[in-house]
């Protein structure tokens, strides 16, 4: 698992809000630009995964050596930060209407984000990138949360609550797409081909909640149906637990 927030932190605060460096003002122009370095590694790393993500590979995508690179970013680590907060830039936070629908609108986009950058789900943001990306999520979210009424602390709680629920379901969800492209198999064929655990191993006497949960139609869905019936249940019980908690303190 790659972490951001692991490299030079002046450097890459300079390079995420795009500070000027000094140039002497000799010599001839740069080949690429930060940029097109930050955009080519999201594309590598969208076809064949962040691990696969070298700055050898990327230098040659770009067509340029791989020293060509430094010039313009220290290592990796930087680099994972410029392209977790690029991705957070994708996000459309013009959005009216209640708080509800804006946060509602901010997760079904982060479902979508997972789904077009799958290596995300193998990126720790414990340690965030301090980006314009980050922050302006941030500020939807609190400017969603300012009209329920809650405090301060209250609001920056449920912010953080719904930033841990929506990133972590919509990797399970991005994981399934990614799981059956890599495969070739189907989430469905997956199961088929372990019936046979059900017919011969499963036993209802030890687990009887289980098989009553499956004779009662509870598990009649594929996996990634589940994963989504989740995301749904999920999101829907937190928003309800905080405008439970607005009703009270008013």
């Amino acid at each position: 698992m790659e972490r951001t927030g692991g490299g030079d932190p002046r450097e890459t605060l300079r390079l995420l809000w795009r500070s000027p460096q000094a140039r002497s003002g000799r010599g001839r122009p740069p080949k690429v630009s930060l940029d097109k370095i930050v955009a080519a590694a999201m594309a590598l790393a969208d076809r064949d995964g962040l691990a696969a993500m070298t700055m050898d590979r990327l230098a040659a995508s770009l067509g340029v050596g791989t020293m060509t690179l430094y010039t313009h970013v220290p290592g990796k680590a930087e680099l994972v930060d410029l392209m977790v907060d690029s991705a957070r830039q994708e996000f459309d936070l013009t959005r009216s209407g209640s708080w509800r629908e804006q946060i509602e609108h901010y997760a079904r986009q982060n479902v979508a984000l997972h789904e077009r950058h799958p290596w995300l789900r193998v990126v720790s943001t414990v340690r965030p990138p301090l980006g314009p990306g980050l922050l302006a999520r941030d500020n939807f979210l609190l400017a969603a949360l300012s009209m329920t009424g809650l405090s301060a602390a209250e609001m920056s709680a449920a912010s953080d609550s719904i930033v841990t629920f929506v990133d972590g379901a919509a990797a399970t969800l991005a994981e399934h797409t990614q799981a059956e492209r890599i495969s070739g198999q189907s989430g469905e064929d997956w199961w088929a081909a372990r019936q046979v655990f059900w017919e011969t191993i499963f036993d209802p006497a030890r687990y009887p909640v289980i098989d009553q949960a499956w004779r009662d139609g509870g598990f009649d869905r594929d996996a990634a149906q589940a994963a989504a019936n989740a995301f749904d249940l999920g999101l829907r019980a937190l928003l309800d637990g905080i405008a439970a908690m607005a009703r009270r303190d008013r």
